[in-house]
């Protein structure tokens, strides 16, 4: 291949091609646990993390609802990807290596947010929520009908592989993906640039600013304990039993069993399968969707 302005701008467009082609086929689970909230500042605040709105009965004049209760702020991270393509390749007209890798850096780029979520989502026993406690915790500060703090967990403890159960049915769920700028593919391919003229490579690549956060932690319920019928029921009876402040009824419940490949035939005799082992009617067959992420493993 001829080294000049327009057979470079032509391969420039077959590779973006191939970036996006990989693109398109990677599949958004992380919205199956997370919110995007769009970002335009280098940092955003969630201090209305605080509180659950919840409707009252109008008695007397309004009772404005404070949101600004709590201090939590996601700042936005940078991400990038980039491939060399060697000059003498170009010129030998070698190329037949590339498309895949342009199209697995497409996949790579819309994966990327579910590695982030499902992370976060993994180090929830161990990494701070809004309210200053971990987010899968046993002393989360919630007031009783007097106003009094009390401890509410939601978690059960354990020391094994964890699973989690989610109430996925509110617009606002457990993990929140901020994002600033989304994947966006740039060319460093003109003939005269450094990196051509230094090392004899012709460089494209992707760039995006995002990052993750918790949400309401009353929405998920994580446990260590094993996967069974017993800690199942009562992961779903704490979800269901959440309240907000001043003891109000959230409404939640558990619709999204989440778990990491090696508890997914667990999961299945517990959501999928109509009999038990015994051969007794099984009685949570279908209580929750079942999603097996491999970004838990």
């Amino acid at each position: 291949m001829i080294i000049n302005r327009d057979n470079l701008r032509t391969l420039g467009t077959g590779f973006k091609a191939s970036f996006q082609g990989g693109l398109d086929m990677a599949e958004p689970d992380h919205l199956k646990v997370a919110t995007v909230v769009p970002s335009t500042t280098s940092q955003e605040e969630y201090g209305w993390l605080g509180k659950f709105p919840s409707v009252r009965e109008w008695i007397g004049d309004r009772v404005i609802q404070n949101l600004s209760q709590h201090s939590y702020t996601i700042r936005n991270r940078d991400f990038e990807l980039t491939i060399g393509v060697e000059r003498n390749h170009v010129e030998d007209d070698n190329l037949g290596i590339y498309g895949p890798m342009f199209t697995e850096m497409g996949q790579s780029s819309g994966a990327f947010p579910s590695q982030l979520v499902y992370a976060l989502l993994n180090a929830g026993f161990s990494t701070l929520c809004y309210d200053g406690q971990f987010y899968f915790d046993t002393d989360h500060p919630v007031l009783d009908t007097n106003g009094v703090a009390q401890s509410v967990a939601n978690t059960d403890g354990g020391s094994g592989t964890p699973w989690f159960l989610i109430d996925a049915s509110r617009v606002l769920k457990p993990i929140i993906l901020q994002k600033r700028k989304d994947f966006q593919f740039t060319a460093k391919d003109s003939a005269d640039d450094d990196n051509v003229f230094f090392k004899r490579e012709f460089l494209y690549g992707v760039d995006a600013r995002m990052n993750v956060g918790f949400g309401f932690w009353q929405s998920a319920w994580g446990s260590r304990q094993p996967l069974n019928p017993t800690n199942y029921s009562t992961a779903r009876a704490a979800l269901a039993s959440m309240k907000g402040d001043y003891g109000r009824p959230l409404g939640l419940k558990g619709t999204l069993l989440v778990v990491p490949p090696s508890l997914e035939s667990q999961a299945r005799q517990i959501v999928r399968n109509d009999l038990t082992t015994g051969g007794a009617t099984n009685e949570w067959a279908g209580s929750a969707e079942l999603f097996m992420s491999p970004w838990l493993a």
